[in-house]
C-alpha cells in the first residue's frame, strides 16, 4: 500500500511549530506493515491544498491529512478537499450536534464560527473526534482514500487509533514488528562497533539507529514471520550494550526510575544548582513520586547552598561553587537535612557565560550520597546551555537508576 502524508499549515512552513503529527503518522503506519513513500507540506491556501490533495491522490492508495479543521478564515481543509473532489460543502447535523455536546461540557456556548467545522464535502463519512471540537472525514478521489484529521496531536493521534489505523489494516499485509532498546552514555559510532557481527548479515532483521538527545534508540525490525529471529537479534544486542540500556519500546527513563524506588522503599531528595529544578520535575511528573520523593532544593545562589543545606560557606571560597567538595557537601546535606535515603546534587556551569580555563562552559559535577558513602564525578559536556542542562539531568537520573539496580537489585553490567 502506498500511503501518503499531508501536513497544513503556515506555521509548519515557517518554523513557528515542529511537525510531530507525521512522525507518529509513520511510525504507526509502518507498525501496521506498510511505509509512508511521500510527505508533504503546504501552506492555509485553498488551491495549495486542492492540488497537494489532487496530486497525492493520483500516486496513492491512502492518504492521511492533517490540519485546517478549526473554526477560524484561514481553516481552508474542508473547502479544498471540496473543491479537489468537484462537490460542494454540506453541513453535517451530526457534526453540528457534537460541536454543541462538546461546547455543553465545558460550559461554554457554542459560538457561531464553529458551525464551519461542521461542513464537508457531500458524500463524505465523518471520522469521530472524542477530545474536542473538528470530527475529521473520510473522502474518495482517484483511486485513493483521504482521511481527514485535526492538527493538534493529541486529537490526531486517538482518532488515527480509533478509526484510520482500523480502516487501513483490512488492507495490510501482515504488521512489522519492532523492537527499540533505548541506551545512554555511549556515541553512536561506539554502538555500531559494539554490534558488528550481532546477527548473521542474511538473517531477516533489520538494524537502525536514531539519536534523540541525550538517548540513542537502537531499532531493530522484521515482518511478522520473522519474529524469531527478531528476538534472538533483540537479546544479543541486549546483552552487548547491557551496561548502557536502560529502557525498550514505549518505557523511558523517568517510568523506569519510578519503578526501581517503588520497589526498593528508598527516599530520595534533591539538591539542584545549574538545573534549577529541572530533575525533580521529571521526577515528580510520575504518579505515585511522593511515596519516595521528600523534596527538592534549587540552591542556585552560594548563600543558598549554606542557608538550605548546610554547606559551609569557607568551602564554597576555598573550591568554588562548582567543585566536587561542594558537590558533595550537598549532597550530604541535603541527607542530613531532611533525612531522606539517598541525596543527589548537581552544580555546573551551563554558561554561555561563567567558564574558565579550569572549569570550561560544561563543567558539571554530580553527587550521590547514601548512609554508607558518597559518589562524586566531574562531567564535561558539550554544547549551548539547554544541552548542558538536558544532559545533566539525564545523567542524574542514569546515576539514580544505576544505583538502585547495583545496591538494591540486579548489578549493572561491567
Amino acid at each position: 500500500m502506498r500511503v501518503a502524508i499531508l501536513s497544513i499549515g503556515d506555521e509548519l512552513l515557517t518554523g513557528e511549530v515542529t511537525d510531530t503529527n507525521a512522525s507518529h503518522i509513520a511510525g504507526r503506519i509502518y507498525d501496521c506493515g506498510a511505509r509512508v513513500f511521500r510527505h508533504l507540506t503546504v501552506p492555509d491556501d485553498e488551491e495549495a491544498i486542492a492540488q497537494a490533495l489532487t496530486e497525492l491522490a493520483a500516486a496513492s492508495d491512502a492518504v492521511i491529512v492533517t490540519g485546517g479543521l478549526g473554526p477560524t478564515p484561514d481553516d481552508y481543509t474542508a473547502q479544498a478537499a471540496a473543491r479537489a473532489a468537484g462537490v460542494e460543502l454540506e453541513l453535517s447535523q451530526t457534526a453540528l450536534d457534537h460541536l454543541a455536546e462538546f461546547e455543553k461540557r465545558i460550559a461554554r456556548p457554542l459560538h457561531p464560527a464553529n458551525r464551519r467545522q461542521a461542513l464537508f464535502p457531500h458524500g463524505s463519512r465523518l471520522i469521530p473526534n472524542p477530545l474536542g471540537t473538528a470530527c475529521g472525514f473520510v473522502i474518495a478521489l482517484e483511486q485513493a482514500e483521504l482521511f481527514f484529521l485535526p492538527g493538534v496531536p493529541y486529537e490526531m493521534e486517538r482518532m488515527l487509533a480509533d478509526t484510520v489505523l482500523p480502516e487501513l489494516s483490512k488492507r495490510l499485509p501482515a504488521p512489522w514488528r519492532r523492537i527499540t532498546l533505548k541506551v545512554f552514555g555511549i556515541p553512536e559510532a561506539a554502538i555500531a562497533e559494539q554490534l558488528q557481527g550481532a546477527f548473521p548479515a542474511d538473517a531477516p532483521v533489520q538494524l537502525a539507529y536514531c539519536v534523540k538527545y541525550p538517548e540513542i534508540h537502537v531499532i531493530l525490525r522484521a515482518a511478522a514471520e520473522n519474529a524469531r529471529p527478531l528476538e534472538q537479534a533483540a537479546a544479543e544486542v541486549r546483552r552487548r550494550l547491557a551496561r548502557y540500556l536502560f529502557a525498550e519500546d514505549d518505557d523511558t527513563m523517568d517510568e523506569v526510575l519510578a519503578r526501581l524506588f517503588r520497589e526498593s522503599g528508598l527516599t530520595l531528595a534533591l539538591a539542584e544548582s545549574c538545573t534549577g529544578g529541572m530533575i525533580a520535575a521529571r521526577i515528580t511528573a510520575m504518579a505515585g513520586s511522593s511515596a519516595y520523593f521528600l523534596e527538592g532544593n534549587v540552591t542556585y545562589s552560594n548563600a543558598a547552598k549554606s542557608r538550605m543545606i548546610a554547606v559551609p560557606p569557607e568551602l564554597i571560597e576555598r573550591h568554588g561553587a562548582v567543585s566536587a567538595e561542594v558537590a558533595r557537601a550537598m549532597a550530604e546535606g541535603t541527607r542530613k537535612t531532611c533525612g531522606s535515603d539517598l541525596a543527589l546534587s548537581v552544580t555546573g556551569i551551563a554558561g554561555p557565560d561563567g567558564g574558565t580555563p579550569d572549569k570550561p562552559v560544561g563543567t558539571v559535577y554530580v553527587a550521590l550520597a547514601d548512609a554508607a558513602s558518597c559518589r562524586v564525578e566531574r562531567c564535561n559536556f558539550q554544547g549551548d546551555r539547554a544541552r548542558v542542562r538536558s544532559i545533566t539531568c539525564f545523567t542524574a537520573l542514569n546515576w539514580l537508576r544505576e544505583h538502585l539496580l547495583t545496591r538494591h537489585g540486579a548489578a549493572v553490567p561491567e
